[in-house]
């Protein structure tokens, strides 16, 4: 047995009209249902469920969630985020990124590649130090 997918991502959030507003309006999710307590949405084959919180305490490490979008998209969205949400991180690594937070602090991500393209990526810079493991 193995999981077989990503099933939703649930972040707390201190104001959810304020948060619903970000995904929806910056990101171009697409409000699913909503209660007094939580907002679903959906970001293409993603469910991300709101929920309010009255304590909300971002980590303050590396991890983050990371979105794509279709390349065409990508400069004038990065573009976008960029103006309307802090930047926490610069990008570093394989495959255009823009790191940003959400206003509650998440650590988010705007990324173009996918697990292949970084796989690729390191089976070309074996200088890296990363050792790809083909299945």
């Amino acid at each position: 047995m193995a999981v077989t997918g990503l099933n939703h991502i649930t972040l707390a959030v201190s104001d959810l009209d304020r948060s619903c507003a970000f995904y929806v309006d910056l990101l171009g999710a697409v409000l699913r249902a909503r209660s007094d307590k939580s907002v679903y949405l959906e970001l293409g084959t993603i469910w991300l469920c709101l929920e309010w919180a009255d304590k909300v305490t971002p980590r303050a490490d590396d991890s983050h969630i990371a979105f794509s979008c279709e390349p065409s998209d990508f400069e004038r969205l990065s573009q976008e985020v960029s103006a309307q949400a802090p930047l926490w991180k610069e990008n570093r690594s394989e495959g255009a990124s823009v790191y940003f937070l959400d206003p509650d602090g998440h650590r988010l991500e705007l990324h173009l590649g996918d697990l292949e393209s970084r796989l690729a990526h390191y089976r070309a810079h074996p200088d890296k130090g990363v050792r790809v493991v083909d299945p």
